[in-house]
């Protein structure tokens, strides 16, 4: 049951706080104790929660922020008795609450309703669905203050929900009350403008995440926190998945649909038929619905084709790198071919780059239509027809 991850509903939480007792959220790494002077930086927005009473020697304010204290927190002057866990003062800083980008992906964790983390899986998402999508719901958990820069290559970033201090917002305008408010200033800063639909995706084949303009952007965020290199991939010719920061061995399925495809529905057969069989106990899987640009001739066209993608990864090294998710491919593919008509899928094209012994290998499989390799051939036979029509109308050719 862990394995069937929910297509209609994510719920994405924020992982970083800006909380008073987290003692990474302090340049000594430590929460400050009765005999510290706390400096916060003067110039600094910052939301503060307070859980605990506490007694310091003295504190300095930003000019701008705000504390929110749980029943009972507060802070009381130092009074010189001897306190135990703090038998050396000195200056305590609280950290720059500015760093936390909201397209960050290593800054948001897959939880389920409750807010509980979800356990690792069998399932994946390529890195720009591990931000929040369109339609998912966002929680900010409670008792908890933040600060997140919402800087963005679009104006508005579209969210089904956002949960803040336990209150879940699911209509335009409670969110737009709550923006209104003193906090939102202090949590929420950058250009792109967060707003609350209410709905969730209206397609049962399922909807494009949304963040294909943000893309750029989540991959140096990726990249800055894992070191600024993607990791080197042991196939030669690696697998560049749309979404996706870094290239993969194993392989990908790209498929056309109709309009009676329903994404939940495929996602839990091949999950309960094909993912759970023992072969394939190393193989993990990604699949949602993209739009995949056109090309012609080489060249990329403006208009984009939805397809459903399948990455398929698994465990194995060395020339083995890849060569169960390529077999987990292949049956998919007969899967197609046996009940795809009835699945509401139109054909299906497979990308696969494993080990040594099959590295850059790419095939593909069509059920209802030309390949695109047919239709070239067929163009430039017309073209190669037409050109010597043309010459023989101008007494060129005999």
């Amino acid at each position: 049951l862990l394995l069937l991850a929910a297509a209609a509903a994510m719920y994405k939480q924020w992982i970083p706080n800006t909380n008073f007792e987290t003692a990474s959220n302090w340049d000594k790494g430590r929460v400050p104790c009765a005999r510290d002077v706390v400096h916060f930086e003067k110039d600094k927005v910052v939301s503060v929660f307070i859980r605990s009473p506490y007694v310091l020697t003295d504190m300095y304010l930003p000019l701008n922020g705000e504390f929110v204290l749980a029943a009972g927190a507060g802070f009381t002057a130092f009074d010189g008795s001897w306190d135990p866990g703090c038998d050396s003062g000195g200056t305590v800083r609280f950290a720059d609450a500015e760093q936390y980008s909201w397209f960050n992906p290593t800054l948001w964790q897959d939880v389920f309703p409750n807010g509980e983390l979800k356990p690792r899986g069998r399932m994946f998402s390529v890195d720009e669905e591990r931000v929040p999508c369109r339609y998912d719901d966002v929680i900010f958990p409670a008792e908890t203050s933040f600060r997140v820069n919402t800087d963005s290559s679009q104006q508005v970033i579209h969210l089904r929900s956002i949960s803040v201090m336990g209150q879940e917002l699911s209509t335009p305008e409670s969110w737009a009350g709550y923006l209104q408010g003193p906090s939102a200033p202090l949590q929420f800063h950058g250009n792109g403008t967060l707003q609350v639909t209410g709905t969730g995706c209206p397609d049962k084949s399922g909807c494009a995440c949304g963040n294909a303009p943000d893309g750029p952007r989540i991959c140096a965020a990726l990249l800055r926190a894992s070191g600024k290199q993607c990791p080197v991939p042991v196939c030669q010719s690696p697998l560049q998945p749309l979404g996706h920061c870094c290239g993969v061995c194993g392989a990908t399925v790209y498929l056309d649909f109709t309009p009676d495809f329903d994404l939940q529905k495929y996602q839990d057969r091949l999950v309960q038929e094909l993912l759970s069989q023992p072969k394939y106990t190393g193989v993990q899987m990604a699949i949602s619905k993209v739009h995949k640009a056109q090309t012609f001739l080489g060249i990329v066209s403006r208009s984009s084709t939805p397809l459903i993608q399948i990455v398929l990864i698994d465990d194995r090294a060395g020339a083995q790198t890849g060569t169960a998710a390529e077999q987990l491919a292949a049956d998919i593919m007969e899967d197609v071919a046996q009940h795809g008509e009835a699945l509401g899928i139109l054909s299906g094209t497979v990308e696969v780059a494993t080990g040594s012994s099959f590295s850059g290998q790419r095939g593909s499989h069509t059920l209802s239509r030309i390949t695109a390799g047919t239709i070239m051939g067929l163009l430039f036979g017309l073209m190669f027809l037409g050109g010597i029509l043309f010459l023989y109308r101008k007494g060129k050719l005999r």
